[in-house]
């Protein structure tokens, strides 16, 4: 499960340039894992301990797991494996396995307590800390190269930063409201935007040899060819995905898979994720403790794969494949490949919605900025995008630095999301992330576009 590695040092120079190795390269890693780690104690600070301590829904854990679990990771990967280092407290190791103990399992383990759990994460940070400047980031070793192994720690803990908003939405009407850095941007006028773009056809290069924080399911870079298609030029919004609602769309089978009908039945679902209609037939949503009025022309999220795919069938159109959508984001006629949607320059706040300056989605056209090249409004941030593809290896995949990141969630069983969502920090999503879930999850922050065949000649 989740601006490249680099890309929060300057926003006017191109990634691929920077060296790869440099003294500049030790203080951007840690300045990120200062800033990851500052944005985990920021989300759990408000709350007290029982409320770390206990389970607020069986999807997730209880928040002291989620930071002890960071911590070890850290000390796993930038301790033992990257610096030779004895480690801090090999005796929690078995706990914070994130495949030994399933999810609704980890409330009945002895686990830190929340002083403790600081305590154990402030010590692995300042062990990593001493050992950074001697350790070599030597280009002949595959961790190590270009600092992956430190990108890989900074991208996991902002994964469990978004993770942890999840969790505290869960606690429904007793959430805290988030402390968010900016106002409500301002979308587009109605009507300004069309409906949808066209895309040409031809040979794409699909994934990434070249960002150095990417992970094993980006890579290989390789050429794929696709059919010409129209794709949303926004994601759907509450209005359209309302109309819907009001068109009996739950309770019509025709468009729903089999699988996503009995899903659909067996959970009672009616609506979107903390929807609720109030007394003047009027939606309402519950975000981070407040009941708001429906923002009509923010894009839907709290969605499941069934409901996404069940409405673009409605809609009379589909989900895009995720190679559409990474078509649609990174390149632009003539197909050059970008690391965003807008360039090679970093995320600003004038691009997406990405960082947790807000508390939600943004009224869609409100980032013109940071459009792609065939005219695409905010495929990054928001909300994450569902799309109709299973979660597979790309050819010549090779698992690193371990197979349970990737290589055990392919198949069937996994929908592929992209973009990022408003709650994602810009160092832990690219153009070529792939994200991936169970088509049943709602408590993500997810979304969706549309898309269809285009009749036109590649």
């Amino acid at each position: 499960m989740p601006a490249p590695g680099w890309g929060s040092a300057s926003p006017t120079t191109s990634d691929r340039d920077r060296p790869a190795m440099s003294d500049g390269v030790k203080t951007l890693v840690a300045a990120e894992l200062g800033a990851a780690r500052r944005r985990s104690l920021a989300i759990l600070d408000p709350l007290d301990d029982d409320d770390l301590s206990r389970q607020h829904s069986r999807l997730m854990s209880p928040l002291v797991w989620d930071l002890a679990h960071v911590a070890n990771y850290e000390e796993l990967w930038l301790l033992r494996a990257a610096a030779a280092h004895p480690g801090v407290r090999r005796d929690v190791d078995h706990l914070y396995d994130a495949f030994r103990h399933p999810r609704a399992n980890r409330p009945a383990l002895p686990l830190l307590p929340p002083g403790e759990a600081r305590a154990y994460a402030a010590r692995v940070r300042d062990e990593v800390l001493a050992v950074l400047d001697r350790t070599e980031l030597d280009p002949s070793v595959a961790l190590l190269d270009r600092a992956f192994v430190y990108g890989m720690v900074i991208q996991h803990e902002h994964q469990h930063d978004e993770t942890m908003l999840a969790t505290r939405q869960l606690m429904g009407e007793a959430a805290a409201p988030l402390d968010v850095l900016l106002p409500p941007a301002t979308g587009a006028p109605a009507g300004t935007l069309p409906a949808e773009v066209a895309v040409d056809g031809g040979t794409y290069v699909l994934g990434t040899d070249l960002e150095p924080w990417a992970y094993d399911n980006e890579r290989p870079a390789h050429e794929v060819t696709v059919g010409p298609f129209r794709i949303d030029t926004t994601p759907v919004t509450n209005e359209r995905y309302a109309e819907f609602l009001a068109a009996g769309g739950y309770d019509d089978p025709r468009w729903w898979t089999p699988d996503g009908w009995v899903w659909r039945m067996e959970a009672g679902l009616e609506h979107p994720e903390f929807w609720r209609r109030e007394g003047d037939g009027a939606w309402s949503v519950l975000r981070f403790g407040r009941r708001l009025d429906l923002p009509p022309t923010e894009p839907v999220q709290h969605v499941c794969w069934y409901e996404a795919d069940a409405c673009a069938r409605w809609m009379g159109k589909r989900l895009p494949t995720e190679v559409e959508w990474e078509v649609a984001a990174t390149t632009g006629p003539g197909g050059a490949k970008r690391w965003w949607p807008w360039g090679e320059a970093a995320a600003t706040p004038a691009h997406a919605n990405l960082g947790q300056r807000h508390d939600g989605p943004s009224p869609v056209g409100a980032y013109p900025e940071g459009a792609s090249g065939w005219g695409c409004h905010q495929m990054m941030g928001d909300v994450w995008e569902w799309t109709s593809s299973d979660f597979a290896a790309y050819p010549g995949f090779a698992p690193f630095p371990y197979r349970e990141y990737s290589e055990v969630f392919f198949g069937s069983d996994h929908k592929v999301l992209r973009g990022g969502s408003w709650a994602t920090a810009p160092s832990a999503v690219r153009g070529t992330f792939r994200n991936w879930d169970l088509p049943v999850r709602r408590q993500i922050f997810s979304g969706f576009r549309c898309a269809r065949d285009d009749g036109r000649r590649s």
